[in-house]
């Protein structure tokens, strides 16, 4: 990869999101609309697209045909990281919408306090949620 950020020749970086998959996207659409503050971008049923602040996620709902498309059951590898100006705030949102939250905690990091906590979703999956300044 060159030092212009294109990857293979494209003419625009990589850009990278997650695709959580849920029991029913129909659900997990309503829950993330009303937990998280998410915009839903589209909607195909089965699959849709949302977003926190500009940040796109996705939904596929569960499909017992492809392993690949199977739900967590309480059990999964990633953790989704957000990133915001108040995260006693998101995880209170989730957490009174019926997440399993961890309190948000000051660490002592590298470059100065960084406040994080977080929670797990009703479908299974962790999110992890600090101030942004990790990004600094």
């Amino acid at each position: 990869m060159s030092g212009s950020g294109r990857l293979g020749g494209m003419s625009e970086p990589p850009v990278i999101s997650v695709m959580l998959i849920v029991p029913d996207a129909g659900a997990a659409v309503a829950w993330y609309r009303t937990a998280l503050g998410a915009t839903e971008l589209w909607n195909l049923g089965g699959v849709a697209g949302l977003s926190i602040g500009g940040a796109a996620f996705f939904l596929h709902q569960v499909n017992p045909a492809n392993p690949a498309e199977d739900s967590p059951d309480g059990v999964t590898h990633v953790r989704v990281e957000v990133f915001c100006d108040d995260p006693d705030g998101f995880v209170e949102r989730a957490v009174a919408a019926g997440a399993v939250g961890s309190a948000v905690v000051d660490h002592q990091m590298p470059w100065g306090t960084h406040r994080q906590g977080g929670f797990t979703d009703p479908f299974g999956h962790k999110w992890s949620v600090g101030d942004r300044s990790p990004l600094r």
